[in-house]
């Protein structure tokens, strides 16, 4: 099984803000929800972290194209 995107993360975030909020959910599930949000988050974050070091790579050359350059070079 693949991991989710990052819409599915933020759109799951979502879902898990709206059910905390709701205040109808016991100790439990409010945890267990609480926990896979965390997690959720940190994926997030270290995804659009690598994003945006891909972005800071990318350079335009003189003549229009684009290159990447590499992070060891």
């Amino acid at each position: 099984m693949s991991a989710p995107s990052l819409q599915e993360d933020l759109a799951r975030l979502d879902a898990i803000v709206r059910a905390l909020e709701a205040n109808d959910l016991d100790l439990d599930k409010a945890l267990a929800l609480f926990e896979e949000g965390v997690d959720r988050l940190r994926t997030a974050r270290e995804r659009l972290s690598v994003a945006e070091l891909r972005l800071t790579q990318l350079r335009e050359a003189a003549d229009g194209s684009v290159r990447v350059d590499d992070l060891a070079g």
